[in-house]
């Protein structure tokens, strides 16, 4: 059992937590729950107290290869360790759940899901990881050895069938061919597209409506290029059938078009459910990812967007609806997934929120702690200054 003692929440309440059995057992007023003998207790005065959030669209395969002077290595354990290191990095900024799009196919075949699969197996506890496979060609001669990676991908334990319709010269074939597959196997469905194109996003919607598995799509850069009218038909469509859109704040991945941003007032408007991921981390799309969920919120209020509530509920309760995951309430019963943040509002937590704690199944599983110190002395017979700032 771990005791979490004096956290704010988002609401200004100061309270104490136990949790166990990977689930949060009780919530109350401070001092009033005693832990049994034994129990773990962690002391959160200072911080605040969200739900987790998790990364809905990562690319953990090709991460950490921007400043790398030539092609990344492809063996199995370097695919291992990048995967793995990746993974750490999104935990460590709290993201206990997330999502890796996984390229099968090529000269590689399947290594790349293999190493994920297994990556996945090891993080068991820290962290939950699932992945997606996602083939380049699907239709016609070029995409018969993919069709049948593809079907073999889901054999595997993929969590997820994607890729990217666009690039394939034939986008509804494509569509259709992993559709088919992923009814076949009870896979989830998540999608590369850039949703320039109404005519295949309103197939996309109505192939959508008779799926039994969650479908999600992104980043949809293009559909804030669209004339006001098409692009408002197109989201009512999205949200009719349930589709999930996932941005992309810091920009496009190695399968998304780098046009426009997602039209997320749009989206919002007409009851499209819409999440925020990182994308690409500091691979040759974007060196300098930092796959920080709250940096990807941070850049929704930023723009103006969202509001900074609004915009961390895209990377944790609506992040985790996409993978198909229950909801977390700081509430009795629901599972401990969490993270403490110096600072005592969530504006805070999206903008100077560097000293971390991350909670996975009740478990403590990440720390981050930062401490600023100014050097040197003050202008004589000025204000006294501090020496080391707090709420980092």
């Amino acid at each position: 059992m771990l005791a979490l003692r004096g956290p704010r929440l988002a609401d200004g309440r100061t309270v104490d937590l136990l949790l166990s059995a990977e689930r949060i057992e009780a919530v109350g007023t401070p001092g009033s729950l005693a832990p049994p003998a034994g129990a773990q207790e962690a002391d959160l005065s200072g911080y605040l107290l969200l739900p987790a959030p998790a990364e809905p669209h990562a690319h953990h395969d090709t991460a950490l290869t921007g400043s790398g002077g030539g092609p990344p290595a492809t063996g199995q354990a370097a695919l291992r360790r990048r995967i793995t290191e990746a993974a750490l990095i999104q935990l460590g900024h709290g993201a206990t759940a997330q999502r890796s799009h996984v390229r099968i196919g090529g000269a590689e075949s399947l290594a790349a899901l293999e190493a994920a699969l297994e990556t996945a197996r090891a993080l068991r506890g820290l962290a939950e990881l699932s992945v997606v496979a996602v083939p380049r060609l699907l239709t016609g001669l070029a995409g018969a050895e993919n069709r049948a990676l593809l079907s073999e991908a889901a054999k595997m334990g993929a969590g997820a069938l994607g890729g990217s319709p666009d690039l394939d010269p034939d986008p509804a074939g494509y569509l259709d061919v992993v559709l088919g597959i992923a009814e076949e196997h009870g896979c989830a469905i998540d999608l590369h597209t850039d949703g320039a194109d109404p005519a295949r996003l309103a197939r996309l919607a109505s192939a959508a409506g008779a799926c039994r598995s969650g479908v999600v799509i992104g980043p949809c850069g293009g559909l804030s290029l669209l004339a006001p009218e098409d692009a408002a038909r197109a989201a009512g469509r999205l949200a009719a059938a349930g589709i999930t859109v996932v941005c992309l704040p810091q920009g496009p991945c190695g399968l998304a078009a780098a046009r426009g941003g997602a039209a997320v007032r749009l989206l919002t408007t007409a009851g499209v459910r819409v999440a925020a991921g990182g994308g690409a981390l500091r691979d040759a799309v974007n060196p300098v990812g930092r796959g920080d969920p709250l940096d990807t919120a941070h850049q929704l209020a930023a723009r103006g967007l969202y509001r900074p509530a609004e915009a961390y509920r895209a990377v944790s309760g609506r992040a985790r609806a996409a993978l198909g995951l229950p909801e977390v309430r700081i509430e009795a019963g629901f599972p401990a997934e969490l993270l403490a943040v110096r600072g005592r509002t969530v504006a805070d937590a999206l903008s100077l929120a560097y000293s971390r704690l991350v909670i996975h199944r009740g478990r403590i599983v990440a720390r981050t702690s930062a401490v600023r110190e100014y050097c040197g002395a003050g202008a004589a017979g000025g204000p006294e200054l501090p020496r080391q700032a707090t709420g980092y």
